[in-house]
C-alpha cells in the first residue's frame, strides 16, 4: 500500500500574484505604515528647522555669562562675546578679563596651589561646557541616522503642540537627550541631557531652555550643565542677539 505525502504542495505564483499578496500586507498594517510616515515627517521638521537655525546663528554675535560653581560656592563669573567660527563651532573672546596676575608672591606655596586647583577645575569645566554646546545643537544627519535605528522615540510633551523626541546612544554609548520641539513655532523648546566625560561614572546632566528672537534664530537662553562627580555646575546665560 503506498503512502500518501502529507508534505504541504507548492504552487508556483508568477510576478503578478506576489505583487497582490505584498499589496495584501501592506493593506493588513495601515496604522503601522501611517504612523511610520508620520514620525519620518515630523523628524524631517526637526531637522529642517536644526539646519536653517545653524545657518540663521552664522550671522550674529551674543553675549554670554558664565558662572562656575563647586557644591555651590560660586568660583569664577566670566562674560563672553560668542559667534560661530568657520569650523562651525562657537568661538569665545572674554569681555573685560580680570588680572590673573593679582596677589604677587605674599603667599607663594598657597597661591601656586590655589591656582592649581583653580586650573585643574577650569580644565574641566571647559570640558563640559564643549560637551555641552555639542548636545544643545543637534545635527540633523546624526538625527536620521538614529531614526534609521531605532534609536529615537517620539511622544506627547505635556503641552500644547509640542512634541517629545527621546534620542539614546547621540554622540556616546548608552548617552540619552529629550528634545521638546514646538510644531506651532517649528523651533526647539528645551533639552534635558544624561551623559558623561570619558569615563561613565563622570556622568554629566545638561539642561538647557531656548528662547526665539523676534524674526531671528531660536538660540539657547539659558543653560545649566552639572559634573556629577566634582559636583561642579556651570550655568550659562545669553543674551543680546545682534546681526553682524
Amino acid at each position: 500500500m503506498r503512502m500518501r505525502s502529507t508534505a504541504p504542495r507548492s504552487f508556483p505564483v508568477n510576478a503578478s500574484q506576489l505583487a497582490g499578496l505584498l499589496v495584501l500586507a501592506c493593506l493588513a498594517k495601515p496604522g503601522a505604515w501611517a504612523q511610520n510616515s508620520q514620525l519620518q515627517e515630523r523628524l524631517a521638521e526637526i531637522k529642517a528647522s536644526a539646519a536653517l537655525n545653524k545657518q540663521a546663528l552664522a550671522q550674529y554675535t551674543w553675549e554670554e555669562q558664565q558662572t562656575i560653581s563647586i557644591k555651590g560656592d560660586v568660583k569664577t563669573q566670566k562674560r563672553f562675546l560668542v559667534r560661530f567660527g568657520p569650523d562651525g563651532k562657537p568661538q569665545k573672546t572674554e569681555i573685560n578679563p580680570q588680572d590673573q596676575s593679582s596677589g604677587g608672591r605674599k603667599h607663594g606655596l598657597k597661591q601656586r596651589v590655589v591656582k592649581k586647583k583653580k586650573a585643574e577645575y577650569e580644565d574641566y569645566a571647559k570640558q563640559m561646557a564643549a560637551l555641552a554646546q555639542d548636545y544643545a545643537r543637534p545635527d540633523p544627519e546624526r538625527l536620521q541616522q538614529l531614526f534609521q535605528q531605532g534609536n529615537i522615540m517620539f511622544g506627547p510633551a505635556g503641552t500644547p503642540r509640542a512634541l517629545k523626541v527621546v534620542i539614546h546612544d547621540y554622540l556616546k554609548q548608552g548617552d540619552s537627550v529629550t528634545l521638546v520641539f514646538s510644531e506651532a513655532q517649528k523651533a526647539l523648546e528645551s533639552i534635558a541631557v544624561s551623559s558623561y566625560l570619558e569615563n561613565p561614572k563622570d556622568g554629566m546632566t545638561l539642561s538647557a531652555q531656548f528662547t526665539k528672537e523676534p524674526e531671528g534664530p531660536n538660540h539657547v537662553s539659558s543653560m545649566l550643565v552639572n559634573g556629577v562627580s566634582k559636583q561642579l555646575t556651570i550655568a550659562m546665560q545669553n543674551s543680546k542677539y545682534q546681526r553682524m
